[in-house]
């Protein structure tokens, strides 16, 4: 899988102990990568990076993105041969409530690791994840391509605006060549679900706090529509990124969307529905209501054009809806009722995740 470009390599996740990063450095193992991992703490309560007890199987670093020195000496000391920069304040209703936080973490977190890399002398190819929300949100029905303008209304787009310009002005004034030690490029992706995601004001996650107790979530925008994809989905992208650094030198310096099927795009209340359906709800009435208690804006609809993904690394998404809310269901229905071990759990639906890319026949799971 990714042509094997992962095993037996020396790989650096920011971020390692959110959502995102617990499942990607679960793969990175799989791939059979030695794994390093800096956050600043442990996100969640409840966590699957500790349900997965991830610290005894990596070398792991507390630390603040923010934190230059720090950082800086972490990542010299184990020389990575790829870098995966996830570390962000990723939640929508905390850039409201401390906008500086989340400008710092997410802008000048980025232009750390950027800065650290200006002078690396070890070869790495480096992926720094942004987001879709990067993108000047006009709530047209198309999807957004690279090409497209970025910025934001509201502060943690904003911010994921700003990271990508940073990324392109550190690109342009000090990676330019590809000839240099250091290959970058940046991915974006949003809208993920998946096991193990309990981050606050996330509409899954709520839902399965809520649900684990027979409680009713209340939702904000039932009507709201977004392209639903499983974690893994911008994962594989991510990782096929990576390896098309290694392959291609003209993957240096470039942007990456990595969404879902078009067929994927389902409102809020159709996805609670269907959720809800793996829980002994009478119906969906038991399950959710809605509340006109709205305390921030939020998009109506944004998905993302994936083209360039295909054209240039043959990446293309792998679940379809159905499939996705199976991942999804079954991960948090074992770890609320039946009291499985996780880190099985996940390895195999890593695998099955894989062997449904194989039946596909789809080119990045080579």
């Amino acid at each position: 899988m990714f042509a094997n470009v992962y095993k037996g390599k020396k790989v650096l996740v920011t971020g390692h102990t959110g959502f995102k990063g617990t499942w990607l450095t679960t793969w990175l193992l799989e791939l059979g990568a030695e794994v390093c991992g800096i956050s600043k703490n442990i996100p969640t309560q409840p966590s699957m990076f500790e349900e997965l007890q991830l610290e005894d199987k990596i070398e792991h670093h507390f630390a603040d993105v923010r934190d230059l020195p720090k950082i800086k000496s972490i990542i010299e000391q184990f020389e990575p041969d790829f870098l995966f920069h996830l570390a962000a304040q990723p939640i929508v209703s905390l850039s409201y409530s401390d906008p500086l936080d989340t400008i710092s973490s997410n802008v000048m977190g980025t232009a750390n690791v950027l800065d650290i890399l200006r002078t690396f002398k070890h070869k790495c190819y480096a992926v720094i994840i942004t987001s879709d929300k990067c993108y000047e949100n006009v709530e047209w029905v198309w999807g957004y391509k690279e090409t497209d303008a970025v910025g934001g209304r509201d502060i943690y787009s904003g911010s994921k605006g700003a990271a990508e310009v940073i990324f392109h002005a550190y690109q342009q004034s000090f990676f330019a060549s590809s000839d240099g030690n250091v290959k970058l490029a940046t991915g974006r992706a949003g809208n993920v679900i998946g096991g193990g995601d309990w981050a606050a004001d996330r509409i899954v996650a709520d839902c399965m706090r809520a649900w684990s107790e027979s409680s009713c979530v209340e939702i904000r925008c039932p009507e709201a529509t977004r392209p639903w994809q499983h974690v893994l989905e911008p994962l594989s992208g991510y990782l096929a990124l990576g390896q098309g650094l290694v392959e291609n030198a003209n993957n240096h310096g470039e942007q990456y969307n990595f969404g879902p099927r078009s067929e994927q795009n389902h409102t809020v209340k159709d996805l609670l529905s269907d959720l809800s359906q793996y829980w002994p709800f009478k119906s969906a009435d038991e399950a959710y209501r809605v509340t006109d208690n709205i305390p921030f804006h939020e998009a109506g609809l944004l998905k993302l054009n994936c083209d360039k993904a295909l054209f240039n690394l043959k990446w293309e998404a792998n679940l379809n809806y159905k499939e996705c809310i199976k991942f999804v269901s079954e991960w948090y229905f074992a770890f609320y009722q039946n009291n499985s071990n996780m880190m099985e759990l996940t390895r195999k639906q890593i695998l099955d995740y894989k062997e449904k890319a194989i039946e596909k026949e789809l080119v990045w799971c080579r």
